[in-house]
């Protein structure tokens, strides 16, 4: 139920589809029609190694764009405690909003499957393409997208100013995303390398390599339940 419900609302008004349009238009322009290094012609290779070094900083922006009125909007508007009141867990409701950010996300991504059949086609010869590269960059995505959709929803949840909620989701993903490794960049040996596992870019880095790694997948599982968790404690309160 409120799977559906977030889902229809954020295609009511035109502001969702300008939201993914921009999202794909950015990621196309980059790699099809902006000349320079992350131009797929220039490169003078068939991949899209550019579009997983541009997609994880274009989430920071889509991500919290989609969650910013999840819980912003209901306090907003007084219909919070009603949700509340109804016979749904607090994790349902926390649950089915991020789902929907989820999916609309996925949705948001799925042109890049055509630009990989380009890709694929253009190539010389045709099919001369890191296929399982494409594929784990790509997994990488729905994961990284899960956790920018989660820390969305906690940011959602604790404002009822859609800015206020924007900017906090995205500085939370920001500092997740590229935080640990500016930090490890200051030390060597045991601590740089620690400091750079706690920190998303580096287990996404590992699954973009196309090697799916039981350790990317928990870390990544455990800060998306973290912060649907932490989402749930601050609506109860």
């Amino acid at each position: 139920m409120i799977f559906k419900k977030e889902f229809k609302s954020f295609f009511s008004n035109i502001t969702g589809y300008i939201v993914i349009a921009l999202f794909v238009l950015a990621n196309a322009l980059f790699l099809w029609v902006l000349p320079g290094q992350w131009n797929v012609f220039d490169s003078g290779y068939a991949s899209l190694d550019a579009l997983f070094f541009l997609a994880p900083w274009l989430y920071l922006f889509l991500c919290p764009a989609i969650t910013m009125r999840f819980f912003a909007e209901e306090r907003a508007e007084g219909t919070l405690e009603l949700l509340l009141t109804k016979p749904l867990s607090r994790f349902e409701i926390v649950g089915g909003k991020a789902l929907a950010g989820w999916v609309l996300v996925i949705i948001a991504l799925l042109p890049s499957l055509i630009w990989y059949l380009s890709v694929y086609i253009l190539a010389e010869p045709m099919g001369n393409v890191d296929s399982g590269a494409f594929w784990g960059s790509w997994i990488g995505l729905l994961f990284l997208a899960a956790v920018y959709v989660a820390i969305g929803t906690f940011g959602s949840s604790l404002s009822s100013n859609q800015v206020v909620a924007f900017i906090t989701s995205v500085v939370i993903s920001f500092l997740l995303f590229y935080g640990f490794e500016l930090v490890g960049s200051l030390f060597s040996g045991e601590i740089a390398y620690w400091l750079r596992q706690l920190g998303i870019n580096e287990h996404y880095k590992s699954i973009s390599r196309g090697v799916i790694d039981s350790r990317d997948l928990i870390y990544f599982v455990a800060l998306t339940a973290g912060f649907i968790y932490l989402t749930t404690k601050q609506i109860k309160k």
